[in-house]
């Protein structure tokens, strides 16, 4: 009798055939098998449903046994990339979404990944590339590690219609004073190569149609904006990487018209050009706080402003109401810059304008940052001959501070965006609408109907009485959000299954009734 056991895994089972000896040629039994009895017994064996299942098992076990390694090696990646923490969010880099494309062959010991950070000039890119480098290749078992660096593409934090050729940015920079003289233009010049110097793709508008200064200021080859017909758009003209539009390369000099003329001159020549993806605007206001510069904060969806200002008590009365002006239109001041501060000379510092116009707007009006800028003839000189100054001397001591006001920026920008892309939430597993308003360390939960029925708009308000439209009893309890989406730095647009688009500001949200028993979250 030949026994014959068929082991198809470790694991499993063996099935136990028995065969019955075959005589020979001449009577004479025989004790083995033919070569080419054991191939025709195996296609026998083969094709036996007890050992297909067999097999199918055995191959499932095999692949889920990879899948359960190649899972667990992924966690371990993730684990400890998730050690490394982003300082402006401070949340790992893993919650934030950063790590893409996990690929990891264990057999080999080859990980691959790539890091999507939200700007690509974020100022500790390198850190992070480092950090992920050292924590990944720590690993017992990883012989060989691939880190890719990109950024998020292009895209405002805007919800609401916006001009095509403002569709594709991701952040628009006032840069303000609210004074004339004060050095506005320079800061603004010399913040756009300071952002392109650290890797973003940054457009610089001059907004101011009366006297534009950028034409001075840099030296493009082509001095004309150039017009698509096809499209009836502007083609921006360029100079060391930086999209460049004033109306000075207009061909029409400097305007002499009046207030609702400029406002929409000016409208025409920001909305109308074909930026592309942009990661800064850069926008040199114009000074004051008239019809020109309000419209240019309605219209655009600014995400922050730097305010510029020297030493002198007037100069701070003045940008005293251009951050009064933003803080109404909800819009938040990053930094201030104190132009013209002082000068060294004899191993002296000098101060010939006095000292503490910028701390005093700092300490009144509670903006995070500080930065001064001394008098330096080559600062001036550098504005006069169409180079900025960070272009002529990167590692000079001015340089240096738009340095520091670069990152500033940066870091400010992601921040906002941040905060406002999570101020207002629906959880649906709870069906509350949860709210963080900017700037603000107070969270509260709302009803959906209650947010619903509070509609302020004409639809549901009569404008010219006062008189309520929609009434209580026309919202359902159970009425829930299809989506909510970020209107810049002041509201959300709520829409609603029966199509409505609800504009719902932060002050409005905070007014409305709360929600004090509120379930357990569900984690994200």
């Amino acid at each position: 009798m030949l026994s014959l056991h068929i082991l198809s895994s470790p694991t499993l089972p063996f099935h136990h055939f028995t065969f019955q000896p075959k005589a020979g040629v001449h009577g004479v039994t025989s004790s083995f098998l033919s070569h080419r009895n054991v191939k025709s017994l195996w296609a026998s064996v083969s094709s036996h449903s007890s050992f297909s299942s067999i097999t199918a098992k055995a191959t499932s076990v095999e692949t889920d046994a990879s899948m359960l390694s190649r899972h667990t090696a992924e966690s371990d990646v993730l684990k400890v990339l998730s050690q490394i923490i982003d300082p402006d969010f401070g949340t790992d880099i893993v919650s934030c979404g950063f790590v893409k494309d996990l690929l990891v062959d264990e057999a080999v010991g080859e990980v691959s990944f790539r890091l999507e950070l939200t700007t690509p000039a974020c100022p500790i890119k390198d850190m992070f590339e480092q950090k992920a480098n050292e924590v990944v290749a720590a690993l017992p078992w990883v012989r060989k590690v691939n880190v890719t660096m990109s950024a998020q593409p292009a895209k405002p934090i805007f919800a609401g219609a916006l001009p095509k050729g403002l569709q594709t940015i991701s952040n628009i920079i006032a840069v303000s004073s609210c004074k004339g003289g004060v050095g506005k233009s320079t800061v603004a010049v010399n913040l756009a190569y300071t952002l392109v110097g650290m890797g973003a793709r940054v457009g610089l508008f001059d907004a101011d149609v009366y006297g534009p200064s950028l034409p001075t200021m840099v030296s493009p080859e082509n001095r004309l904006l150039e017009m698509n017909p096809e499209k009836s758009t502007i083609i921006p003209t360029e100079y060391l990487g930086v999209k460049l539009v004033s109306f000075g390369f207009a061909g029409q000099g400097r305007a002499i018209m009046r207030g609702p003329m400029v406002s929409g001159v000016i409208n025409q020549l920001l909305t109308t050009t074909e930026w592309g993806e942009l990661d800064y605007l850069v926008v040199d206001m114009p000074p004051g706080t008239g019809d020109i510069q309000l419209t240019l904060c309605q219209v655009v969806p600014l995400t922050a402003a730097v305010i510029v200002t020297t030493p002198q008590k007037l100069a701070f009365i003045d940008v005293a109401k251009g951050v009064r002006m933003f803080s109404k239109l909800k819009v938040p001041c990053v930094a201030v810059v104190e132009n013209m501060c002082h000068f060294d000379a004899d191993g002296k510092r000098y101060y010939p304008f006095g000292r503490g116009s910028g701390s005093q707007v700092v300490q009144q009006f509670g903006i995070p940052h500080l930065f001064d800028l001394p008098i330096r003839p080559s600062l001036s000189a550098s504005g006069d001959s169409g180079v900025p100054e960070v272009v002529v001397d990167p590692q000079g001591e001015v340089a240096s501070t738009f340095q520091e006001l670069g990152v500033c920026v940066v870091q400010q920008c992601a921040k906002i965006r941040q905060h406002v892309s999570t101020a207002v939430t629906y959880d649906r597993s709870i069906k509350i609408i949860k709210v963080k308003v900017p700037d603000s360390d107070e969270e509260f939960y709302l009803h959906p109907a209650t947010v619903r029925r509070n509609d302020r708009s004409a639809q549901s308000v009569d404008e010219w009485t006062g008189e309520q439209k929609l009434q209580y009893t026309d919202i359902p309890e159970d009425i829930e959000p299809e989506e909510i989406r970020p209107m810049g730095n002041y509201a959300v647009s709520i829409t609603w299954p029966d199509g409505f688009s609800q504009i719902a500001p932060y002050d409005q949200l905070q007014e409305m009734e709360r929600l004090v028993d509120v379930p357990q979250l569900t984690p994200a």
